[in-house]
């Protein structure tokens, strides 16, 4: 289960510990031949419960299950979800109302310096919706996603390069804004 404590340094910083409880169970399987699923689950904060699995293009189906969250898949969507909350946070606190927000997010596999394997590049693609009185333009919507990208906490905690390519703006038919 997710736990969130609070907990107060030495320093007197109050910092946040999150958890997540994996669960994996060999069933039939011999195991030590490496001919196992590896197919899992993955329990959150209230009990939501999330199918996890290796990624199909690490180990081969059916040993992988294409239909289930692999980890590599998890850091982009970690990625992208921080992302746009901080946008959404910052979109509201200055008056713009957002209607709808989709990120097409993707991450590239690729080799470190000393070879090996990483998520190097992370791309978020965020389009927001936006309506109402005041909508920002192209300049301001750019600033919000810079401010957002500033204040994730996620993006803080990786050594991926993280890119952040918006959609740009257009206009509904009822003078709502897309970016």
């Amino acid at each position: 289960m997710l736990r969130v404590s609070p907990t107060v340094t030495a320093a007197g910083m109050q910092m946040a510990e999150y958890s997540a409880e994996i669960i994996w169970e060999r069933g039939a399987a011999a195991f030590t031949d490496n001919r196992y699923s590896r197919r899992h689950r993955l329990r959150f904060d209230g009990g939501l419960e999330v199918p996890g699995s290796s990624s199909p293009h690490s180990v081969p189906v059916p040993l992988s299950d294409p239909g289930a969250m692999d980890p590599e898949e998890a850091f982009v969507a970690a990625l992208s979800s921080c992302h746009m909350l901080w946008f959404l946070s910052i979109a509201a606190r200055q008056g713009y109302r957002i209607d709808r927000y989709r990120d097409q997010a993707s991450g590239l596999m690729t080799q470190d310096a000393a070879g090996r394997w990483c998520i190097g590049v992370v791309t978020l693609r965020p389009e927001a919706q936006f309506s109402g009185e005041r909508l920002p333009s192209a300049q301001q919507i750019d600033a919000l996603h810079r401010e957002a990208h500033a204040e994730c906490y996620i993006a803080h905690s990786v050594t991926a390069q993280v890119r952040c390519e918006p959609v740009p703006a257009r206009h509904d038919g009822d003078g709502g804004a897309r970016a």
